[in-house]
């Protein structure tokens, strides 16, 4: 398994957006993603580095590993 760190809210979303992700807002210092076909969305604080426990999370909501994730990136 690869190593997450060090990855900003702003690379994370166009990560995401990568892999079908869409935009559906803004709340705050969040960015609100959803994709069709999965229930979940996923808010992204736009931070300078999340915190890798974020990170795993967000990754787990969307249904994709770590190592797909970080192929994408």
């Amino acid at each position: 398994m690869a190593k997450l760190a060090n990855i900003s809210g702003r690379e994370t979303a166009k990560a995401f957006q990568k892999a079908g992700w869409t935009v559906m807002g803004r709340v705050g210092s969040h960015l609100i993603l959803s994709k069709k076909g999965i229930r979940a969305n996923l808010s992204i604080p736009m931070h300078k580095e999340l915190s890798v426990g974020t990170l795993r999370a967000l990754i787990r909501n969307s249904g994709l590993s770590v190592d797909e994730f970080l192929e994408i990136l």
